[in-house]
């Protein structure tokens, strides 16, 4: 006779302490991966001429405000979320509501959230580098739209 019982994930509950050392270090990294926006923006701006220069300023620098934005709303539940499909994760943790999610493989001795800060530095710094292939080509709206889209579809994907 079987005496086994079904338990979820939501029943169990794991007592773990952040190691504040990866805390730190992760803080840090996302500070630094965040500055390499602005470092691109100038490094753009040296690359064209007079007259772009603060148009390519201003290109890297909204991708920041709209990506983050995006990671915000739904993009890191997009990228990280539980899964409904391969590849695909649930809109259950959008707005950054995972709450207090203990059984975490993406960051297991660090809070949740700073990951998702970390990560979300990356999913800016992504489409600012294709503002350098469009500089002088394409205007303002146009490229905030191209960017919402692009990181929705191809970069949270992934």
């Amino acid at each position: 006779m079987n005496n086994s019982t079904n338990t979820s994930i939501e029943d169990i509950t794991i007592e773990r302490i952040h190691d504040t050392g990866d805390n730190a270090w992760m803080m840090i990294s996302t500070a630094l991966v965040l500055l390499m926006t602005p470092a691109l923006a100038f490094f753009y701006g040296g690359l064209v001429d007079r007259k772009n220069i603060l148009n390519q300023l201003f290109l890297s620098f909204i991708c920041m405000g709209i990506v983050f934005l995006q990671w915000v709303l739904f993009g890191f539940s997009f990228a990280f979320g539980p899964p409904i499909s391969v590849g695909f994760g649930s809109f259950k943790w959008a707005v950054l509501r995972f709450g207090e999610v203990e059984s975490n493989i993406y960051s297991p001795t660090y809070p949740l959230l700073t990951f998702a800060a970390y990560q979300g530095t990356f999913a800016i710094i992504t489409p600012a580098l294709i503002s350098g292939a469009i500089v002088g080509r394409m205007k303002l709206i146009p490229y905030m739209i191209f960017i919402f889209i692009w990181t929705t579809v191809c970069y949270d994907p992934m």
